[in-house]
């Protein structure tokens, strides 16, 4: 019996080595839902799949129902990004990014922000420098997390409700447990680190500004850094994990 297939466009996040010559692929479909399926003879030379299955790769496919994983079938290539894969300093800011949504993503639960925001960020990081492409980076993984539910409270308190005035110069309560920042009256309420008001100012730019506005705009790689810094502390909270690609990218020296 002919397995029933289907149609999607899809952004490939991750490969997996499968026996001698097969991938299984990691793909964010265009709902933002997460689709696995082995694609078969990709790892060969010659393997038409070998191209069009790489990382950051948009991808129109074909794919086959199968027991555990779909089969792909067929593959036309739609966005190569290949700036993002022939400059390690530009593989390492976008990595984060495909890790990130790998982790989020969920079979059969749609969320296309997901998908939208990815092809925007992409698209944005191919034409910027490397201190651009690190805030976009920045910007992506908060802006995913929003899009999860787990939305960073930089302005108000976790604990009360309250504002919390950025002040130049202060240093803020954060609880990345809570998922924000704390007043000085819930400060004790929660574990919290104390962080510089400006990483905040920093982290609702990214989080409130188009990935072209932030491509054309100012690049701070020490604020940057900051950020991804909360948001390896928050990934770590509420997903259990760190993220491997944001820890290679603090130790690789690249930036």
């Amino acid at each position: 019996m002919a397995q029933p297939t289907y149609s999607l466009r899809a952004l490939v996040l991750r490969r997996t080595k499968l026996g001698e010559s097969d991938l299984i692929l990691t793909l964010l479909s265009e709902d933002g839902s997460q689709k696995r399926a082995v694609a078969k003879g990709a790892r060969r030379p010659k393997s038409s799949f070998a191209a069009r299955t790489e990382p950051f790769c948009v991808i129109d496919a074909l794919c086959a129902t199968g027991r555990s994983l779909d089969i792909l079938k067929e593959a036309r290539l739609v966005a190569a990004h290949d700036a993002l894969r022939c400059n390690l300093e530009a593989s390492a800011a976008a990595a984060p990014v495909a890790e990130l949504l790998a982790r989020m993503s969920q079979r059969d639960l749609a969320n296309p922000r997901l998908f939208q925001s990815a092809m925007r960020v992409l698209d944005a990081m191919d034409g910027a420098d490397e201190s651009h492409r690190a805030a976009l980076s920045a910007a992506e993984l908060l802006k995913i997390l929003a899009f999860s539910g787990l939305r960073p409270s930089l302005e108000v308190c976790v604990g009360c409700g309250e504002p919390v005035a950025l002040v130049e110069g202060a240093r803020i309560p954060f609880s990345a447990a809570g998922g924000g920042v704390l007043c000085e009256s819930c400060r004790g309420l929660d574990e919290s680190v104390l962080v510089d008001a400006g990483t905040l100012c920093w982290a609702q730019y990214f989080l409130t500004t188009p990935f072209d506005a932030i491509a054309e705009g100012p690049a701070d790689l020490t604020g940057t850094f900051a950020v991804l810094h909360l948001v390896q502390d928050l990934v770590r909270a509420h997903i259990g994990s760190s993220l491997k690609s944001l820890e290679f990218l603090f130790t690789c020296g690249l930036f």
